[in-house]
């Protein structure tokens, strides 16, 4: 894989890094590519119960590569659009990737988040923004519509209204705002980002993994559903979660005045 993204794996947390601190970033094929390929694992690693996603350098992500948009002129106009879909359906993917992930996924925010990197915040369960982040939808200042999902999460998260907004003036939002938006959960110092991050992945990765997995499955089934569906889903499926070990641990642990040790089952 690629040095532009890294994934390394340690006591249940699984963590992402975009590593092109050069270029803050900036999306390129191989960080598309490891992206769709490193959530892929994380899915089926039994040994992973919670994953971050994370930026290199002092940025979470700059968007796309303007460079790479300016090099792709050279192509014939068809085979430029097809490069064009092929890369965005992509990186599609590996957001859809993202959302049916059974575990919780969290995005630790620092400088740059625009165009692409606002729909990633987007799509993770949770989000944390040291106070330096800014967040743009910067596509409207290169003539183009917003991608990555942002059009879908963005209107549930923020508002039709804010979200137009957001996506005509492309203006930057610093990380107050986001917060104010509810874009992030919360707001630390740049220097204590990495211990805040740290803190809730543990905190997560030690809870019960399959009923989070239930949980989100049934929060993506939502935006969809009818009410009467989404009930007898809901019904279904704490109906699986009360057949897990963790669910006996949880009920043995509050009548024995005691935390609970989940153990992800």
């Amino acid at each position: 894989m690629s040095d532009h993204i890294t994934l390394k794996v340690a006591d249940g947390i699984g963590t992402i890094t975009f590593n092109r601190p050069e270029a803050r970033n900036a999306l390129s094929e191989e960080m598309r590519e490891g992206l769709s390929e490193y959530t892929h694992q994380m899915e089926f690693d039994t040994s992973v119960r919670c994953v971050v996603l994370r930026g290199a350098g002092g940025h979470f992500m700059a968007g796309g590569d303007i460079k790479v948009f300016k090099e792709r002129e050279k192509l014939d106009p068809l085979e430029r659009k097809a490069v064009i879909i092929r890369f965005i359906h992509d990186l599609h993917f590996a957001i859809y990737r993202m959302r049916k992930m059974p575990k919780p996924m969290i995005c630790a925010v620092q400088g740059a988040a625009a165009g692409a990197g606002v729909s990633l915040v987007a799509a993770c369960d949770m989000a944390i923004a040291a106070e330096s982040a800014y967040f743009t939808l910067a596509y409207a200042k290169i003539g183009v519509n917003p991608d990555g999902s942002s059009t879908f999460f963005l209107p549930r998260t923020l508002g039709m209204k804010k979200t137009f907004e957001m996506m005509y003036l492309a203006d930057r939002y610093d990380a107050k705002t986001a917060l104010e938006m509810g874009l992030v959960n919360s707001v630390v110092a740049d220097d204590e980002l990495d211990a805040a991050i740290d803190k809730l992945a543990r905190r997560l990765a030690d809870g019960p993994t399959y009923a989070y997995a239930r949980g989100k499955a049934l929060l993506n089934s939502s935006l969809h559903e009818t009410l009467e569906s989404q009930l007898e889903l809901e019904g279904y499926a704490i109906g699986d979660c009360m057949m897990t070990e963790d669910h006996i641990e949880g009920i043995t642990a509050f009548i024995e005045k005691r935390a609970p040790v989940f153990k992800g089952r």
